[in-house]
């Protein structure tokens, strides 16, 4: 196996399963209602920001990924659309699975020399180092959505 099936092998197991926490979006993700992606609780993210922060990166890299420019920016990377309906809810979640696997898809098509070339510029670091940030990034908000997800179904007992 290469260093990018081995990158898009981490990729799936986060968005998956299959990886070394047991944890992943699909399945800490698949029990959330829309009202409880929406709970707020103090001053944290709600679920539904950090799903759809989440996949935003994911969703801007796999472009560059596929040959068209960097066009995401930071200070957008929480603005979703409300969500007012489990179809509304069901639709991001099946967005972020989706672009998910076709993150990894075109990830393992990379060919490993790739991975050491300037990410659109070279003050981005390398693809390698982008794509192991996304990595990490997951799972950082995927440890904040487990924690969330807890305190939002205590809420509710």
């Amino acid at each position: 196996m290469n260093l990018s099936e081995k990158l898009a092998k981490h990729v799936r197991g986060v968005h998956f399963g299959g990886n070394w926490s047991d944890s992943n979006l699909k399945d800490q993700l698949s029990d959330v209602s829309w009202q409880q992606a929406n709970q707020k609780i103090g001053d944290l993210n709600t679920i539904l920001a950090l799903t759809y922060h989440i996949n935003y990166y994911v969703g801007g890299v796999l472009q560059v990924l596929r040959g068209s420019p960097l066009d995401i920016r930071d200070k957008f990377s929480f603005d979703h659309s409300a969500i007012t309906s489990a179809e509304d809810w069901q639709n991001l979640l099946e967005k972020m699975l989706q672009e998910g696997e076709e993150f990894a898809a075109a990830i393992e098509q990379l060919p490993d020399a790739k991975l050491e070339e300037a990410f659109v510029d070279e003050k981005y670091g390398t693809y390698h180092s982008n794509l192991i940030g996304i990595i990490e990034h997951t799972h950082y908000h995927l440890g904040q959505i487990a924690l969330i997800k807890k305190m939002v179904q205590a809420d509710e007992k």
